[in-house]
């Protein structure tokens, strides 16, 4: 398979604390890549990083073969790379129809209609409140809204920053469900701290303790006692 994300040798530094030492992995077109850690590991660093919101202090970043590492966020965005933060950051005095307008407008989204089809098929409560303000939603629907404005741009790799912090079950088994109907169809790359919740998406996985890898390899080949030890505080 096609290798669509490949970071090498990766740093990045708050001052002269080094958040990120040498990180180096892959992801290949199509899969689904878990990245776990416990807080302060680093991976919030490393997304912001591959996403273009803060430069490296060292290291390469490519996409489909190009190197990106010094690439505006724009222009990451523009060659399919969307993002989903930690904590949503949506819109909020924009109504749920305009947080989702107003990204295919600024990735010249073909069909419109059809894509806005496709999210609320995937997310049926953003089209029953398309015209709800995204402050007025609940935390959990302005996480599927989030999600929903990030495919709207119809992205190849689909960067996912904690998507079920602070979200009642019900709709982490929704976003789970989405995330595993979306594996083929785009590249995925998933930073969380719930192992049960990466274990069953993952095609491979990466676990950054300190700044630097502790471990990686095939989803397959998880194991719950010997990563837990890089999950808990």
């Amino acid at each position: 398979m096609t290798m669509l994300l490949s970071v090498d040798n990766l740093s990045q530094a708050y001052g002269s604390a080094e958040v990120l030492d040498g990180i180096g992995f892959g992801i290949e077109e199509g899969t689904c890549c878990t990245l776990l850690g416990r807080n302060g590991a680093g991976k919030s660093t490393l997304l912001q990083t591959i996403v273009g919101l803060m430069p490296p202090t060292g290291g390469d970043i490519r996409f489909d073969g190009q190197d990106i590492t010094h690439a505006p966020p724009y222009q990451r965005s523009r060659l399919g790379i969307g993002y989903v933060p930690q904590g949503r950051e949506i819109f909020s005095d924009l109504t749920v129809g305009q947080n989702i307008e107003i990204v295919m407008t600024a990735h010249q989204v073909a069909d419109r209609r059809a894509t806005r089809d496709e999210v609320t098929a995937l997310f049926p409560v953003l089209g029953e409140m398309w015209n709800r303000r995204g402050g007025d939603l609940s935390g959990g629907q302005q996480q599927q809204l989030a999600i929903g404005r990030a495919l709207a741009m119809r992205p190849r790799l689909l960067v996912l920053d904690e998507p079920t912090e602070g979200i009642q079950p019900s709709i982490v088994q929704a976003i789970e469900d989405v995330i595993r109907s979306l594996k083929g169809r785009m590249t995925i790359l998933l930073v969380e701290q719930y192992y049960d919740f990466a274990a069953s998406l993952a095609d491979s996985y990466v676990v950054i303790d300190r700044g630097e890898i502790a471990e990686q390899g095939r989803g397959a080949d998880m194991d719950a006692e010997r990563i837990g030890r890089f999950l808990t505080v």
